[in-house]
């Protein structure tokens, strides 16, 4: 299994937007063969001291795939290249964190 932790970072005032674009890609990549899991999540304020503070223009995307050939199909995919484009004057930069279970 596999777990990937996006980072996604978006211009400021767009996470409404960014959000709803987002909330019509989650049904395809479920879809997809070896997708476990795949939703949006965003900073909630928890009032735990160790929190870093809060990011109001972040959203992390939580994956879990069942190996690393149906991530690297994900990423090819034709409705994430439909994404990338409707989304492309929204982000702002993006970190993958791509973990193995131990």
């Amino acid at each position: 299994m596999i777990h990937v932790i996006a980072t996604i970072r978006i211009a400021p005032g767009k996470r409404d937007e960014y959000l709803e674009i987002f909330a019509q890609l989650v049904p395809k990549v479920r879809a997809e063969q070896g997708c476990l899991a795949y939703g949006p999540a965003v900073d909630v304020d928890s009032g735990i001291s160790v929190q870093m503070p809060l990011r109001d223009n972040v959203v992390t995307a939580v994956e879990q795939w069942s190996d690393l050939d149906a991530l690297k199909a994900h990423i090819s995919a034709p409705h994430m290249e439909e994404y990338k484009e409707n989304v492309k004057d929204i982000v702002v930069g993006l970190d993958l964190q791509i973990l193995q279970p131990v």
